[in-house]
């Protein structure tokens, strides 16, 4: 059985599109078959990341909510020449204007999204499906929070952050959703990294799936590529080479 990760924060600019990418590299690199599905439609990027221009894409997620066309025809194989065995799918979410400005005023049916999630699981023969999720908690996001197997809440050593974090966390064990794991994101170079680690343990009782620091290397590639794939002896990448390794424990 597919699982399904749901990568998700409370406010906007925690890196949680990049720690998205990187960890799906990570995973398709042990052999797993993964699809991304950008459900940030308001601000969606992750395309950006694995070298997708707007010329590349015909259909998005965009077109299969307004039912223009089939969730996997969506579906664009992104997979890094350095990844051998596994494969990275990728439902983008469409950068026209016009396109986010319909939802915006008219929303869509959450449902369909559900129904995406298992189409796609099945026809791509999936190990992971991973929801890059739009910050804060709407029906969508709730929704995809619901029916996940393992929930990553990316946040920053920011008290806005902790407590947004604290909300969504309660929201998600209301949910009953199985596994949450909590990662801190932007992290300065003389944090103290251990402290943290126990700070987040002590204060939301949940397991910390990794520190990862502000680095100006990943500031400099500015999301023009997988940086886990350039850098992989770098501390982001050992870090999240770590989360990977707890998600494939879960098998």
């Amino acid at each position: 059985m597919a699982k399904l990760i749901s990568l998700h924060s409370f406010r906007g600019g925690t890196g949680k599109s990049n720690i998205t990418a990187n960890l799906a590299t990570v995973l398709a690199l042990a052999g797993k078959r993964i699809a991304i599905i950008d459900t940030d439609i308001q601000s969606p990027g992750i395309h950006i990341i694995f070298g997708m221009g707007e010329k590349q894409i015909t259909y998005t997620l965009n077109d299969y909510l307004w039912g223009r066309c089939r969730i996997e025809e969506a579906a664009y194989d992104v997979t890094p020449r350095e990844v051998a065995l596994g494969k990275i799918f990728l439902v983008p979410s469409s950068i026209k204007i016009n396109e986010i400005s319909r939802i915006l005023h008219e929303g869509y049916d959450a449902r369909l999204l559900k129904d995406g999630f298992k189409t796609l699981v099945r026809t791509l023969s999936l190990d992971y499906l991973i929801i890059d999720t739009h910050p804060g908690l709407n029906e969508e996001t709730l929704l995809s929070i619901a029916i996940s197997n393992i929930l990553i809440i990316i946040l920053r050593p920011d008290q806005q952050d902790f407590q947004g974090t604290s909300v969504t966390l309660e929201v998600a064990k209301k949910l009953g959703v199985p596994t949450i794991l909590l990662v801190l994101n932007k992290i300065l170079a003389d944090g103290d990294f251990k402290a943290y680690r126990t700070q987040l343990e002590q204060t939301y009782d949940t397991e910390v799936g990794a520190l990862l620091p502000l680095a100006t290397e990943i500031v400099r590639l500015g999301s023009s590529g997988v940086f886990y794939l350039q850098a992989p002896k770098h501390r982001f990448s050992k870090e999240i080479k770590a989360l990977g390794d707890r998600v494939l424990a879960m098998e």
